[in-house]
């Protein structure tokens, strides 16, 4: 093994083997990550103190137990997670049988086959830098392999660089100009992105106060034209109006309503255009301003029976669209009564003492405004507080909090608003999505977060549609106008990373949130749409132009490396004027019949042709002299560098004759 994996190249591979898989560690179970550690310390070990190898049967059994850990701790050996977890242990283990060079090969391209696993978790800038630092290191391992001894790290590092800087032209070519399609090429495996966070398809209190922690970004906003106050920018999400008790979620789930269920819009006020960069998350909604023109939708999207933007396919990918909305509009003016009965639905049984309060208020108030002024006039005038910390609820989650607790986040608000109104016979049901939005100063586009994730009502009212009611206005006005950094009081604290902003760190933060939104623009976001309209600009704009032009470009690309290969292999050209006058001496001088053997100098080579020749003797040992002399001695003026060409020539002459 020694013979050629010296100790030091194996230290080598082992470090560039745990740089590869650093950044999977964390996302590994603990067990799995302890196992990937604990091996490569005693592969490095057991070469330094020259330990044996585990025997056949215990590398089995070792094989075996890690393959059920992973079944054990995923319930499955594919996918994202489990797929990449079980690469990264058994490619680990590869190093208990490290016996031939064959083996060595074997870790050296898997570490290149777990990079490409990286991008299934993250794809940002960073990634790629990281990345790209491992495959030199990796390559500078593979030629290091391939040679008997140890090399100097430099030269392996200098040579890996070299070779992946020379990949990077066609990389780029192959980037700008092979056909892209929509979506990926294969289906990505069915538990990718499955760790992201956002908003999901059914709401629980405490699920929004708990993404208020999260400073993840949920999507960016360029808009065109000038963008509405943060008190109208309401971001609309899924739409609940089934409600068990406690969880909020959809009664039915349509790929697309019938004609009989689409939703009747009548737009008003000035329209917004703008364009989201939507970051993936799995799920079949699309984030617009409330309320979206259904004739600016994007390709395959369709307005839901409530009102909010759907897609045909769940967003597993970065997606950018534009969009126009009205913030002034009027939503299904009018609806059947069997639509009616269902947003007055409510479980038998559950929060007596609201029911009791909501029939109270329609007894007393008959109007279906008043009813809503006077839920709203409960949440101001008591002592309510909004908190990202509410107390536990129980069976009777409304009722603890309306009577008991008073302290909840927006999801409690909405929640039990949304319940009391369905209680005093006004259609009602819960909206989630964001609000607000926080601009982003270096490029004028707007940042909007997990932490800007809110959930408000929507009453039904004759004659006018859906009604947006944010119950959150009336406890804590600033939330709505001024963000979350503008609700919470002194006492109850912001989240870890709004307590930490500093200005200098909000200046770097929004640098590095800028150049994130560029890459993800021009590199992510370089879809079907995007390279139709870059390669528009230099006519290609068909699929057979643009396949013509990556032949043609690669070919000539691929030429150009092959001439400098080529060139490379060649003996190198040299331009001393006294050798180029030397060889043209000689090649004289064989066709004469006198040919310099290998073993001959230029003197004796000089005597013998000169005793050929005696006729020119004088002038073969002259030119002989003048070469020694300044070839090798470094002697002599240009008036003899002229003697030696004029010499040449006549000796030239003679070799002709």
């Amino acid at each position: 093994m020694n013979e050629y994996l010296p100790l030091a190249t194996l230290w080598r591979l082992l470090a560039v083997l745990t740089l590869t898989l650093a950044p999977h560690l964390p996302r590994l179970p603990l067990w799995a990550a302890l196992l990937i550690v604990v091996l490569i310390v005693w592969r490095g070990a057991r070469a330094r103190l020259q330990w044996r190898l585990p025997p056949t049967w215990l590398k089995l059994t070792i094989a075996l137990l890690a393959f059920a850990g992973i079944y054990a701790s995923y319930g499955r050996v594919s996918g994202q997670t489990a797929g990449t977890a079980l690469l990264c242990v058994m490619g680990t283990l590869k190093l208990l049988e490290f016996r031939e060079r064959r083996d060595v090969m074997v870790v050296v391209f898997l570490m290149y086959f777990v990079l490409i696993t990286h991008f299934l978790y993250s794809q940002e800038i960073w990634t790629l830098a990281y990345l790209l630092v491992c495959v030199i290191a990796i390559t500078a391992v593979l030629i290091e392999c391939q040679h008997r001894g140890a090399m100097p790290p430099r030269q392996t590092l200098r040579t890996g660089g070299v070779m992946v800087a020379q990949a990077l032209p066609l990389m780029l070519l192959l980037f700008v100009l092979f056909p892209r399609i929509p979506g990926p090429i294969w289906g990505l495996p069915a538990d990718a992105g499955a760790a992201r966070s956002g908003l999901s398809d059914s709401m629980t209190p405490g699920d929004i106060s708990s993404l208020i922690e999260s400073n993840a970004v949920a999507f960016r906003v360029d808009f065109i034209d000038p963008p509405p106050p943060e008190a109208a920018r309401y971001w609309r999400g899924p739409v609940f109006d089934r409600f068990d008790g406690r969880t909020w979620s959809q009664a039915v789930t349509l790929l697309r309503p019938p004609p009989n269920l689409a939703p009747t819009l009548e737009l008003d006020a000035d329209p917004v255009r703008y364009q989201i960069t939507l970051e993936p998350q799995r799920h079949r909604w699309l984030f617009a301003l409330d309320l979206a023109d259904p004739d600016s939708l994007p390709d395959r999207a369709f307005i839901g029976r409530e009102g909010q933007v759907m897609t045909a396919r769940p967003v597993i990918e970065r997606r950018r669209y534009t969009l126009t909305s009205y913030t002034g509009f009027r939503l299904d003016a009018q609806l059947d009564a069997q639509r009616l009965r269902r947003y007055l639905q409510l479980p038998e049984r559950y929060n007596p003492r609201s029911v009791e309060l909501a029939r109270q208020w329609r007894a007393e108030l008959g109007d279906d405004r008043a009813i809503v002024q006077a839920a709203l006039r409960r949440f101001r005038e008591q002592p309510y507080v909004y908190t990202l910390r509410p107390p536990t609820l129980g069976r009777d989650s409304v009722d603890d909090f309306m009577f008991e607790t008073r302290r909840g986040f927006c999801e409690h608000y909405a929640s039990s608003f949304t319940f009391l109104m369905r209680a005093a016979g006004v259609p009602a049901r819960v909206v989630t999505g964001y609000q607000g939005g926080t601009r982003n100063e270096i490029g004028d586009y707007y940042v909007v977060s997990q932490s800007d994730a809110h959930a408000w009502s929507e009453v039904w009212l004759a004659g006018h549609g859906w009604t947006r009611v944010d119950p959150t206005a009336a406890v804590a006005p600033d939330r709505i106008e001024r963000g979350i950094e503008g609700a919470l009081s002194a006492e109850e604290g912001l989240p870890g990373y709004l307590a930490t902003r500093t200005r200098l760190k909000y200046y770097i933060e929004a640098r590095i949130d800028w150049l994130n939104a560029q890459w993800n623009g021009l590199v992510l976001g370089y879809g079907p749409e995007l390279q139709r309209q870059f390669l528009s600009r230099f006519g290609l704009d068909d699929l057979r132009s643009m396949i013509l032009a990556l032949t043609f470009i690669g070919s000539a690309v691929m030429a150009v490396f092959g001439l400098m290969v080529l060139r490379q292999s060649l003996p190198a050209r040299n331009d001393d004027p006294v050798l180029r006058q030397w060889r043209r001496l000689t090649r004289k001088l064989a066709r004469a019949g006198l040919q310099q053997q290998p073993h001959e100098g230029p003197m004796d080579f000089a005597r013998r042709a000169a005793e050929a020749r005696p006729e020119q003797a004088a002038a073969i040992l002259r030119i002989a002299r003048l070469y020694v002399n300044r070839r090798y001695i470094s002697t002599g003026t240009d008036q003899q560098a002229r003697e030696l060409q004029e010499l040449t020539r006549e000796v030239s002459a003679f070799g002709h004759r």
